[in-house]
């Protein structure tokens, strides 16, 4: 018997920062690694969603700018998307489309944006002035580790029956205050993390697949392993990088991102001694 998933990829090309298209390569690969059949539908503005249609769904980040193209359409798809999500087809939202999978987001400058509801939450901006929460990060996930790259001026907060998808370990997360990174309602996940997320995440990207043949097929189906040792190596080279930056943030005494740039600093004025500092740290190579 082989399997088949059916994925709605909404609003592909207005949604897609920083390469969040390798969600769905990577979902594609390691269902077909595995005889799996995965069928992409690309829904876009003015298509149509239908929920009874798919078992799992994906929308990736986007600027403030794609946000509000694709805000009215997306709150006319907003009540088959919450009956998909409450019929537990597996979903992933990121960054952009994460906060607009809440209540409502709040730009900096503009009007609010209303969200889909999916998730418990609300998202302000408080500003240009304010500091951006960019770079890496390292969040613990059910036993494991997550990593990825965040890149964003929202701060985003969690109420209800939404719980933090995991915990930062380096980063700032959904605020920067909480420790909160994410979140998750029955089979429906947002985060800030790119990456791309799955490829260096792969037990991510399984739980959304066994969550969808589950559903599905109505039994727990055992995912057979793959070789994921360039992943973990991917993972090991981007949990390094976090944790050295959120180590060189600390010992400057300042937010993340500014702590980053003292450090570099420092070590330019460091002159001939060239004397290792957080800017100067071996890394390996291929290593941003």
């Amino acid at each position: 018997m082989q399997f088949r998933l059916r994925l709605a990829h909404l609003y592909p090309t207005l949604m897609n920062l920083y390469g969040d298209r390798g969600n769905i390569l990577c979902l594609r690969h390691r269902c077909e690694a595995r005889q799996i059949a995965l069928i992409v539908d690309d829904i876009t503005i003015d298509e149509r969603f239908d929920p009874k249609a798919y078992d799992l769904v994906f929308i990736g980040g986007g600027q403030d700018r794609e946000q509000r193209r694709i805000a009215p359409d997306l709150l006319e798809k907003g009540e088959a998307i919450r009956e998909a999500v409450e019929a537990d087809v597996s979903a992933l939202a990121v960054c952009g489309g994460y906060q607009s999978f809440g209540e409502y987001y709040q730009p900096g400058q503009g009007e609010r944006l209303p969200g889909i509801g999916v998730f418990a939450m609300y998202t302000v901006h408080p500003g240009e002035s304010a500091e951006r929460c960019i770079g890496n990060v390292v969040a613990e996930w059910e036993g494991q580790r997550l990593v990825g790259f965040e890149n964003h001026g929202g701060r985003t907060y969690l109420h209800g029956s939404t719980e933090p998808l995991a915990r930062v370990v380096a980063g700032f997360g959904n605020n920067g205050e909480d420790g909160g990174e994410g979140a998750r309602y029955r089979n429906a996940f947002g985060t800030y993390l790119h990456g791309s997320l799955l490829p260096k995440n792969p037990a991510f990207a399984d739980r959304l697949i066994a969550l969808a043949l589950a559903r599905k097929y109505g039994e727990h189906i055992a995912l057979a392993p793959l070789d994921d040792t360039l992943e973990a190596l991917a993972r090991e080279d981007a949990t390094a990088i976090a944790l050295r930056d959120q180590a060189s943030a600390q010992r400057e005494r300042l937010p993340l991102g500014i702590g980053r740039l003292a450090a570099r600093s420092a070590g330019r004025k460091a002159g001939a001694d060239r004397t290792l500092r957080p800017a100067h740290l071996p890394v390996r190579p291929g290593q941003r």
